[in-house]
């Protein structure tokens, strides 16, 4: 059974610190996490207790205010990714640190919302500390995402063409559920990526195939042959 008692004291901001030390050594982890979570716990206490085999006490130590670069750099390469986005979340964690987190493709399922969220980059996304840099890839990273999802509305699709990154409008390309009025219209995009990407679309009509096979561009024009080998 949990120790309220044991919690209580552990979460005392004005706990002596030899208290606070036996504490981060009980059995049991909700007291140990009650340590992690005292915003005066010591950072030798905390040290210790981000090598924890419990998850939610390294959780905590990893959103505690009282924990330095190194600590927060060590938990960035937790295994566990709720431990990893508590660092993200942390205000502390350093623009190198949120760097390297904005590549975590961790996910979990959220069921207030029914679909998966990327926990981690979602709060790196959120962290102030985070460059700019960071942020425009990840919204990119996003809009792409977006963009080439099949169930994404043709509506969306249609918006995401006109999108200035090239990158942005060759994933709405490659998508399956693009409608002929949006594979036209990319199909005399300026970026020769894009339009060899319509040309590759096998819900691309064979009409706008046939006019890109007489693309000046060779990729497009040799994607486009391609396609039409399959029709003859």
């Amino acid at each position: 059974m949990r120790d309220w008692e044991k919690e209580k004291t552990a979460s005392d901001a004005d706990a002596e610190r030899e208290e606070l030390e036996r504490l981060a050594k009980d059995w049991d982890w909700h007291v140990r996490r009650a340590v992690a979570l005292n915003p005066r716990a010591p950072l030798e206490i905390l040290r210790d207790l981000a090598k924890d085999p419990v998850q939610w006490v390294r959780e905590a130590v990893a959103g505690s205010l009282q924990a330095d670069t190194e600590i927060l750099d060590f938990l960035s390469q937790d295994g566990d990714g709720f431990v990893r986005a508590a660092v993200a979340n942390n205000h502390l964690a350093t623009p190198e640190i949120l760097e390297d987190l904005s590549w975590d493709e961790m996910m979990d399922f959220d069921y207030s919302l029914s679909k998966n969220r990327y926990i981690v980059q979602e709060a790196v996304a959120k962290n102030p500390n985070s460059p700019e840099e960071v942020i425009r890839t990840l919204i990119q990273d996003v809009r792409i995402a977006v963009a080439m999802n099949p169930k994404t509305s043709s509506g969306s699709l249609e918006s995401l063409a006109a999108d200035r990154d090239v990158e942005i409008r060759a994933a709405v390309a490659s998508n399956p559920s693009a409608d002929q009025k949006t594979l036209e219209a990319l199909s005399r995009d300026w970026a020769w990526k894009v339009r060899e990407t319509v040309a590759k679309n096998r819900a691309t009509p064979e009409g706008v195939v046939r006019a890109l096979a007489e693309d000046a561009d060779q990729s497009v024009k040799k994607a486009a042959e391609a396609r039409l080998e399959g029709w003859i």
